[in-house]
Protein backbone atom coordinates (compact mmCIF):
# COMPACT_ATOMS: atom_id res chain seq x y z
CA UNK A 1 0.00 0.00 0.00
CA UNK A 2 1.27 3.49 -0.84
CA UNK A 3 1.83 6.15 1.80
CA UNK A 4 -1.52 7.17 3.32
CA UNK A 5 -3.17 10.50 2.76
CA UNK A 6 -3.77 12.53 5.91
CA UNK A 7 -6.82 14.64 6.82
CA UNK A 8 -6.88 16.48 10.15
CA UNK A 9 -10.23 18.10 11.01
CA UNK A 10 -10.39 20.53 13.92
CA UNK A 11 -13.53 21.97 15.52
CA UNK A 12 -13.46 25.24 17.48
CA UNK A 13 -14.80 25.37 21.06
CA UNK A 14 -16.57 22.01 20.67
CA UNK A 15 -17.33 20.43 24.04
CA UNK A 16 -17.10 16.86 25.25
CA UNK A 17 -20.89 16.51 25.18
CA UNK A 18 -21.50 18.14 21.80
CA UNK A 19 -21.40 15.02 19.59
CA UNK A 20 -23.82 12.13 19.41
CA UNK A 21 -20.99 9.58 19.55
CA UNK A 22 -19.72 11.22 22.77
CA UNK A 23 -23.09 11.24 24.51
CA UNK A 24 -24.73 14.40 23.16
CA UNK A 25 -28.30 13.13 23.20
CA UNK A 26 -29.77 16.33 21.73
CA UNK A 27 -27.22 16.52 18.91
CA UNK A 28 -27.47 15.01 15.43
CA UNK A 29 -24.00 14.30 14.09
CA UNK A 30 -24.48 11.30 11.78
CA UNK A 31 -21.27 11.88 9.79
CA UNK A 32 -19.02 12.04 12.85
CA UNK A 33 -20.92 9.16 14.43
CA UNK A 34 -20.16 7.06 11.33
CA UNK A 35 -16.53 8.19 11.44
CA UNK A 36 -16.34 6.88 15.01
CA UNK A 37 -17.90 3.59 13.90
CA UNK A 38 -15.25 3.24 11.20
CA UNK A 39 -12.37 3.94 13.57
CA UNK A 40 -11.34 4.54 17.16
CA UNK A 41 -12.96 6.90 19.63
CA UNK A 42 -10.31 8.44 21.91
CA UNK A 43 -12.07 8.77 25.25
CA UNK A 44 -9.31 10.51 27.21
CA UNK A 45 -7.91 12.85 24.60
CA UNK A 46 -6.68 16.28 25.63
CA UNK A 47 -5.90 19.58 24.06
CA UNK A 48 -2.55 21.05 25.13
CA UNK A 49 -4.32 24.24 26.16
CA UNK A 50 -7.82 25.41 27.07
CA UNK A 51 -7.68 28.20 24.47
CA UNK A 52 -7.32 28.36 20.71
CA UNK A 53 -3.83 29.47 19.68
CA UNK A 54 -1.62 27.44 22.04
CA UNK A 55 -3.58 24.26 21.28
CA UNK A 56 -3.10 24.84 17.54
CA UNK A 57 0.62 25.45 18.05
CA UNK A 58 0.93 22.02 19.70
CA UNK A 59 -1.05 20.36 16.93
CA UNK A 60 1.24 21.89 14.30
CA UNK A 61 4.59 21.37 16.05
CA UNK A 62 4.19 18.34 18.34
CA UNK A 63 5.43 20.46 21.25
CA UNK A 64 4.07 21.97 24.43
CA UNK A 65 2.78 25.48 23.64
CA UNK A 66 5.61 27.22 25.49
CA UNK A 67 8.17 25.02 23.74
CA UNK A 68 6.60 26.12 20.46
CA UNK A 69 6.88 29.76 21.55
CA UNK A 70 3.17 30.31 22.09
CA UNK A 71 2.74 30.76 25.83
CA UNK A 72 -0.64 32.45 25.61
CA UNK A 73 -2.04 34.69 22.90
CA UNK A 74 -5.00 35.48 25.13
CA UNK A 75 -3.79 37.60 28.02
CA UNK A 76 -1.52 36.76 30.92
CA UNK A 77 1.80 38.35 31.70
CA UNK A 78 3.20 37.07 28.41
CA UNK A 79 1.58 36.84 25.04
CA UNK A 80 2.57 35.90 21.52
CA UNK A 81 1.51 37.56 18.28
CA UNK A 82 2.21 34.48 16.16
CA UNK A 83 3.92 31.12 15.93
CA UNK A 84 7.71 31.57 15.76
CA UNK A 85 9.15 29.97 12.68
CA UNK A 86 9.96 26.29 13.27
CA UNK A 87 9.23 22.87 11.85
CA UNK A 88 5.58 21.81 11.50
CA UNK A 89 3.76 18.65 10.51
CA UNK A 90 3.01 20.33 7.17
CA UNK A 91 6.72 20.86 6.52
CA UNK A 92 7.55 17.30 7.53
CA UNK A 93 4.95 15.85 5.18
CA UNK A 94 5.96 18.25 2.42
CA UNK A 95 9.49 16.89 2.61
CA UNK A 96 8.00 13.42 2.10
CA UNK A 97 6.36 14.46 -1.16
CA UNK A 98 2.92 15.43 0.18
CA UNK A 99 0.84 18.27 -1.21
CA UNK A 100 -0.27 20.28 1.80
CA UNK A 101 -3.26 22.55 2.32
CA UNK A 102 -5.08 24.35 5.14
CA UNK A 103 -8.75 25.28 4.88
CA UNK A 104 -10.27 27.28 7.73
CA UNK A 105 -8.99 29.04 10.84
CA UNK A 106 -5.23 29.55 11.21
CA UNK A 107 -5.00 31.68 14.42
CA UNK A 108 -1.24 31.38 14.71
CA UNK A 109 -0.56 34.94 13.63
CA UNK A 110 -2.66 37.36 11.59
CA UNK A 111 0.26 39.37 10.25
CA UNK A 112 1.69 38.59 6.82
CA UNK A 113 4.92 37.17 8.25
CA UNK A 114 2.93 34.45 10.06
CA UNK A 115 0.92 33.31 7.02
CA UNK A 116 0.46 29.53 6.60
CA UNK A 117 2.71 29.38 3.53
CA UNK A 118 5.68 30.12 5.81
CA UNK A 119 4.95 26.96 7.77
CA UNK A 120 4.85 24.36 5.04
CA UNK A 121 1.43 24.80 3.44
CA UNK A 122 1.34 24.77 -0.36
CA UNK A 123 -2.25 25.99 -0.43
CA UNK A 124 -4.38 27.91 2.04
CA UNK A 125 -7.93 29.20 2.27
CA UNK A 126 -9.56 30.79 5.28
CA UNK A 127 -8.93 33.42 7.90
CA UNK A 128 -5.87 34.17 10.00
CA UNK A 129 -7.18 35.67 13.24
CA UNK A 130 -9.37 34.22 15.99
CA UNK A 131 -12.88 34.51 14.59
CA UNK A 132 -14.98 36.13 11.90
CA UNK A 133 -18.62 36.70 11.10
CA UNK A 134 -19.78 33.56 9.28
CA UNK A 135 -21.34 35.50 6.39
CA UNK A 136 -19.35 38.72 5.98
CA UNK A 137 -16.03 37.18 7.10
CA UNK A 138 -15.29 40.33 9.08
CA UNK A 139 -13.72 40.49 12.54
CA UNK A 140 -15.44 43.19 14.57
CA UNK A 141 -15.16 42.33 18.27
CA UNK A 142 -13.53 44.00 21.29
CA UNK A 143 -11.85 47.36 20.60
CA UNK A 144 -10.84 46.56 17.05
CA UNK A 145 -12.09 48.30 13.96
CA UNK A 146 -13.91 45.93 11.61
CA UNK A 147 -11.36 43.97 9.59
CA UNK A 148 -12.16 41.72 6.65
CA UNK A 149 -10.23 38.45 7.07
CA UNK A 150 -10.60 35.92 4.26
CA UNK A 151 -7.62 34.76 2.21
CA UNK A 152 -6.75 32.39 -0.57
CA UNK A 153 -3.03 31.73 -0.37
CA UNK A 154 -1.61 35.24 0.10
CA UNK A 155 -4.46 37.12 -1.60
CA UNK A 156 -7.46 38.64 0.13
CA UNK A 157 -10.71 37.37 -1.39
CA UNK A 158 -14.39 38.24 -0.96
CA UNK A 159 -17.24 35.74 -0.71
CA UNK A 160 -19.87 37.88 1.00
CA UNK A 161 -22.98 36.07 2.09
CA UNK A 162 -21.54 32.54 1.83
CA UNK A 163 -21.74 30.53 5.05
CA UNK A 164 -18.14 29.88 5.97
CA UNK A 165 -18.57 26.39 7.45
CA UNK A 166 -20.03 25.14 4.18
CA UNK A 167 -17.37 26.89 2.10
CA UNK A 168 -14.54 25.37 4.16
CA UNK A 169 -15.87 21.86 3.57
CA UNK A 170 -16.24 22.48 -0.17
CA UNK A 171 -12.72 23.92 -0.51
CA UNK A 172 -11.17 21.01 1.36
CA UNK A 173 -13.08 18.54 -0.83
CA UNK A 174 -11.85 20.33 -3.95
CA UNK A 175 -8.26 20.05 -2.72
CA UNK A 176 -8.74 16.30 -2.28
CA UNK A 177 -10.14 15.93 -5.80
CA UNK A 178 -7.31 17.95 -7.33
CA UNK A 179 -4.65 15.86 -5.56
CA UNK A 180 -6.25 12.43 -5.77
CA UNK A 181 -3.27 11.01 -7.66
CA UNK A 182 -0.60 12.01 -5.16
CA UNK A 183 -0.27 11.89 -1.34
CA UNK A 184 -1.75 14.91 0.40
CA UNK A 185 -2.22 16.47 3.81
CA UNK A 186 -5.44 18.43 4.31
CA UNK A 187 -5.70 20.40 7.55
CA UNK A 188 -9.30 21.54 8.00
CA UNK A 189 -9.72 23.74 11.11
CA UNK A 190 -13.38 24.79 11.11
CA UNK A 191 -14.37 27.88 13.11
CA UNK A 192 -17.61 26.17 14.18
CA UNK A 193 -19.08 26.25 16.74
CA UNK A 194 -17.08 29.31 17.93
CA UNK A 195 -19.01 32.57 18.29
CA UNK A 196 -20.67 34.50 16.66
CA UNK A 197 -23.64 32.18 16.86
CA UNK A 198 -24.62 32.03 13.20
CA UNK A 199 -26.36 29.19 11.38
CA UNK A 200 -28.47 28.94 8.21
CA UNK A 201 -32.23 28.78 8.78
CA UNK A 202 -32.45 25.26 7.36
CA UNK A 203 -30.24 24.00 10.18
CA UNK A 204 -31.92 26.03 12.90
CA UNK A 205 -35.28 24.58 11.86
CA UNK A 206 -34.00 21.05 12.49
CA UNK A 207 -33.71 21.85 16.19
CA UNK A 208 -36.84 23.90 16.82
CA UNK A 209 -37.59 21.70 19.84
CA UNK A 210 -34.45 22.83 21.71
CA UNK A 211 -33.99 25.97 23.85
CA UNK A 212 -32.73 28.93 21.81
CA UNK A 213 -29.10 28.80 22.87
CA UNK A 214 -28.78 25.03 22.46
CA UNK A 215 -30.72 25.24 19.19
CA UNK A 216 -28.15 27.54 17.57
CA UNK A 217 -25.27 25.45 18.85
CA UNK A 218 -26.87 22.27 17.48
CA UNK A 219 -27.47 23.96 14.14
CA UNK A 220 -23.85 25.12 13.86
CA UNK A 221 -22.55 21.66 14.72
CA UNK A 222 -24.95 20.01 12.27
CA UNK A 223 -23.70 22.31 9.50
CA UNK A 224 -20.12 21.35 10.34
CA UNK A 225 -21.09 17.67 10.39
CA UNK A 226 -22.53 18.03 6.88
CA UNK A 227 -19.38 19.83 5.70
CA UNK A 228 -17.25 16.99 7.06
CA UNK A 229 -19.51 14.66 5.11
CA UNK A 230 -18.59 16.53 1.92
CA UNK A 231 -14.90 15.95 2.71
CA UNK A 232 -15.39 12.23 3.39
CA UNK A 233 -17.54 11.88 0.28
CA UNK A 234 -14.66 13.32 -1.77
CA UNK A 235 -12.37 10.62 -0.37
CA UNK A 236 -14.91 7.94 -1.27
CA UNK A 237 -15.51 9.36 -4.75
CA UNK A 238 -11.82 9.03 -5.60
CA UNK A 239 -11.31 5.66 -3.94
CA UNK A 240 -9.07 7.15 -1.25
CA UNK A 241 -10.91 6.39 1.98
CA UNK A 242 -9.19 3.09 2.73
CA UNK A 243 -5.75 4.68 2.49
CA UNK A 244 -6.45 7.94 4.33
CA UNK A 245 -5.85 8.65 8.00
CA UNK A 246 -8.65 10.93 9.24
CA UNK A 247 -8.28 12.55 12.64
CA UNK A 248 -10.98 14.72 14.21
CA UNK A 249 -10.88 16.72 17.44
CA UNK A 250 -11.49 20.14 19.02
CA UNK A 251 -9.06 22.85 20.10
CA UNK A 252 -10.54 23.16 23.61
CA UNK A 253 -13.76 22.85 25.59
CA UNK A 254 -17.01 24.79 25.15
CA UNK A 255 -17.05 28.55 25.59
CA UNK A 256 -18.89 30.43 28.34
CA UNK A 257 -17.64 33.82 27.15
CA UNK A 258 -19.94 36.82 27.25
CA UNK A 259 -19.41 37.16 23.48
CA UNK A 260 -21.68 34.15 23.12
CA UNK A 261 -24.70 36.27 24.11
CA UNK A 262 -27.50 36.03 21.60
CA UNK A 263 -29.34 39.03 20.14
CA UNK A 264 -27.59 41.39 22.55
CA UNK A 265 -29.46 39.99 25.52
CA UNK A 266 -27.64 40.22 28.84
CA UNK A 267 -27.92 36.47 29.35
CA UNK A 268 -24.85 34.27 29.21
CA UNK A 269 -24.96 31.70 26.43
CA UNK A 270 -24.65 28.13 27.68
CA UNK A 271 -25.15 26.22 24.45
CA UNK A 272 -21.93 24.19 24.49
CA UNK A 273 -21.73 21.10 26.67
CA UNK A 274 -18.76 19.69 28.55
CA UNK A 275 -20.71 16.46 29.00
CA UNK A 276 -20.65 16.51 32.79
CA UNK A 277 -16.99 17.52 33.07
CA UNK A 278 -16.11 20.47 35.26
CA UNK A 279 -15.05 23.77 33.70
CA UNK A 280 -15.10 25.22 30.19
CA UNK A 281 -12.86 27.01 27.72
CA UNK A 282 -10.03 28.77 29.58
CA UNK A 283 -10.07 26.30 32.48
CA UNK A 284 -7.61 23.53 33.34
CA UNK A 285 -10.43 21.48 34.79
CA UNK A 286 -11.39 18.62 32.47
CA UNK A 287 -14.14 20.57 30.72
CA UNK A 288 -11.60 23.02 29.35
CA UNK A 289 -9.03 20.55 28.05
CA UNK A 290 -10.57 17.08 27.54
CA UNK A 291 -12.03 17.06 24.05
CA UNK A 292 -13.80 14.60 21.75
CA UNK A 293 -11.42 12.87 19.33
CA UNK A 294 -11.72 10.22 16.62
CA UNK A 295 -9.13 8.60 14.38
CA UNK A 296 -10.06 6.41 11.43
CA UNK A 297 -7.87 4.49 8.98
CA UNK A 298 -9.91 1.60 7.53
CA UNK A 299 -8.05 -1.67 7.37
CA UNK A 300 -5.16 -0.39 9.48
CA UNK A 301 -6.98 0.59 12.68
CA UNK A 302 -9.85 -1.24 14.42
CA UNK A 303 -13.41 -0.14 13.70
CA UNK A 304 -15.85 0.85 16.41
CA UNK A 305 -13.20 0.62 19.15
CA UNK A 306 -12.45 2.87 22.12
CA UNK A 307 -8.97 3.84 23.26
CA UNK A 308 -9.02 4.84 26.92
CA UNK A 309 -5.41 5.85 27.63
CA UNK A 310 -4.65 9.56 28.19
CA UNK A 311 -3.04 11.29 25.22
CA UNK A 312 -2.68 14.87 24.06
CA UNK A 313 -2.72 16.95 20.89
CA UNK A 314 1.07 17.23 20.58
CA UNK A 315 1.06 13.45 19.97
CA UNK A 316 -0.56 13.92 16.56
CA UNK A 317 2.55 14.91 14.52
CA UNK A 318 4.62 11.89 15.64
CA UNK A 319 1.57 9.62 15.28
CA UNK A 320 0.99 10.75 11.71
CA UNK A 321 4.66 10.45 10.81
CA UNK A 322 4.71 6.87 12.08
CA UNK A 323 1.65 6.14 9.93
CA UNK A 324 3.44 7.62 6.91
CA UNK A 325 6.96 6.26 7.50
CA UNK A 326 6.10 2.96 9.14
CA UNK A 327 8.16 3.71 12.24
CA UNK A 328 8.05 6.23 15.12
CA UNK A 329 10.10 9.41 14.60
CA UNK A 330 13.56 9.39 16.13
CA UNK A 331 15.25 12.22 18.02
CA UNK A 332 13.84 14.88 20.30
CA UNK A 333 12.05 17.18 17.86
CA UNK A 334 8.71 16.44 19.55
CA UNK A 335 7.45 16.57 23.12
CA UNK A 336 4.61 14.31 21.98
CA UNK A 337 4.95 10.60 21.30
CA UNK A 338 3.34 8.45 18.64
CA UNK A 339 0.10 6.83 19.76
CA UNK A 340 -0.27 4.66 16.68
CA UNK A 341 0.75 1.40 18.36
CA UNK A 342 -1.52 2.09 21.32
CA UNK A 343 -4.46 2.95 19.07
CA UNK A 344 -3.94 -0.22 17.05
CA UNK A 345 -4.38 -2.26 20.23
CA UNK A 346 -7.77 -0.67 20.98
CA UNK A 347 -10.40 -3.37 21.10
CA UNK A 348 -7.83 -6.12 21.67
CA UNK A 349 -6.04 -6.05 18.31
CA UNK A 350 -2.37 -6.94 18.69
CA UNK A 351 0.03 -4.42 17.23
CA UNK A 352 3.12 -2.38 18.04
CA UNK A 353 4.22 -1.23 21.49
CA UNK A 354 1.94 1.00 23.52
CA UNK A 355 3.41 4.39 24.42
CA UNK A 356 4.77 4.38 27.93
CA UNK A 357 3.02 6.15 30.77
CA UNK A 358 4.13 9.73 31.30
CA UNK A 359 3.17 12.87 33.11
CA UNK A 360 1.09 15.35 31.11
CA UNK A 361 1.25 19.08 31.87
CA UNK A 362 -0.86 22.15 31.16
CA UNK A 363 -0.66 25.85 31.90
CA UNK A 364 -2.75 28.87 31.03
CA UNK A 365 -3.20 32.33 32.54
CA UNK A 366 -1.66 31.50 35.93
CA UNK A 367 -3.20 28.01 36.13
CA UNK A 368 -1.10 24.83 36.23
CA UNK A 369 -1.99 21.15 36.07
CA UNK A 370 -0.31 17.76 35.83
CA UNK A 371 -1.82 14.32 35.23
CA UNK A 372 -0.10 11.05 36.18
CA UNK A 373 -2.13 7.95 35.57
CA UNK A 374 -5.60 8.65 36.92
CA UNK A 375 -4.42 11.37 39.32
CA UNK A 376 -4.48 15.04 38.38
CA UNK A 377 -3.15 17.96 40.41
CA UNK A 378 -4.39 21.47 39.62
CA UNK A 379 -3.01 24.75 40.95
CA UNK A 380 -5.00 28.02 40.89
CA UNK A 381 -7.60 26.67 38.44
CA UNK A 382 -10.45 28.77 37.06
CA UNK A 383 -13.87 27.56 35.99
CA UNK A 384 -13.56 29.34 32.66
CA UNK A 385 -11.92 32.25 30.85
CA UNK A 386 -11.90 34.74 33.70
CA UNK A 387 -10.41 34.80 37.21
CA UNK A 388 -10.57 34.45 40.13
CA UNK A 389 -9.12 31.03 40.76
CA UNK A 390 -11.60 28.84 42.60
CA UNK A 391 -9.07 27.21 44.91
CA UNK A 392 -5.34 26.98 45.55
CA UNK A 393 -4.42 23.37 44.91
CA UNK A 394 -6.49 20.22 44.53
CA UNK A 395 -5.96 16.56 43.64
CA UNK A 396 -8.51 14.47 41.77
CA UNK A 397 -8.83 10.81 40.83
CA UNK A 398 -10.18 11.02 37.28
CA UNK A 399 -11.02 7.33 37.11
CA UNK A 400 -13.55 7.52 39.94
CA UNK A 401 -14.27 11.25 39.73
CA UNK A 402 -14.04 12.56 36.14
CA UNK A 403 -16.20 15.53 37.17
CA UNK A 404 -13.49 16.65 39.65
CA UNK A 405 -15.81 17.11 42.60
CA UNK A 406 -13.80 15.48 45.39
CA UNK A 407 -10.47 16.98 46.40
CA UNK A 408 -8.14 14.25 47.69
CA UNK A 409 -5.19 16.48 48.56
CA UNK A 410 -5.63 16.21 52.35
CA UNK A 411 -5.76 12.42 52.12
CA UNK A 412 -2.77 12.01 49.80
CA UNK A 413 -0.19 14.63 50.83
CA UNK A 414 2.78 12.60 49.56
CA UNK A 415 1.29 12.37 46.10
CA UNK A 416 0.51 16.09 46.13
CA UNK A 417 4.10 16.90 47.11
CA UNK A 418 5.53 14.67 44.39
CA UNK A 419 3.28 16.01 41.64
CA UNK A 420 3.81 19.59 42.81
CA UNK A 421 7.55 19.06 42.44
CA UNK A 422 7.06 17.74 38.89
CA UNK A 423 4.84 20.72 38.12
CA UNK A 424 7.53 23.07 39.44
CA UNK A 425 9.99 21.48 37.03
CA UNK A 426 7.59 21.95 34.14
CA UNK A 427 7.10 25.59 35.13
CA UNK A 428 10.86 26.11 35.03
CA UNK A 429 11.12 24.44 31.62
CA UNK A 430 8.26 26.55 30.29
CA UNK A 431 9.96 29.73 31.45
CA UNK A 432 13.19 28.59 29.83
CA UNK A 433 11.50 27.77 26.53
CA UNK A 434 9.73 31.11 26.47
CA UNK A 435 12.89 33.07 27.30
CA UNK A 436 14.67 31.20 24.53
CA UNK A 437 12.08 32.28 21.98
CA UNK A 438 12.18 35.85 23.27
CA UNK A 439 15.96 35.94 22.85
CA UNK A 440 15.73 34.53 19.33
CA UNK A 441 13.05 37.06 18.47
CA UNK A 442 15.10 39.98 19.80
CA UNK A 443 18.16 39.07 17.71
CA UNK A 444 16.23 37.93 14.66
Amino acid sequence: MSAPNVVVIYADDLGWGDLGCFGGEDMRTPVLDRLAESGVRLSQWYSNSPVCSPSRASLMTGRYPAHAGVMSILGGSRHTVGLPHQGTIAEELGRRGYRTGIFGKWHLGAAHEYRPSRFGFDESFGFRAGCVDYYSHIYYWANHNPVHDLWEDDQEIWQNGEYLTTVIGERAARFIAENANRPFFAYVPFNAPHYPMHAPAEYVERFAHLPQDRRIMAAMIAAMDDAIGVILDALDAHGLRENTVVFFSSDNGPSRESRNWLDGEEVSYHGGSAGGLRGSKGSLFEGGIRVPAIISWPGMLPAGAVHDAPAVMMDIPPTLLEAVDGRPPEGDAFDGVSQLGAIRTAGGREAGPVAGERDLFWTHDGQWAVRRGALKLVESPQEGMTPPAVLGRALFDLESDPGEQTDLSEHMPDVVAELAQELSGFRARSDGWQRGWEVRSSVG
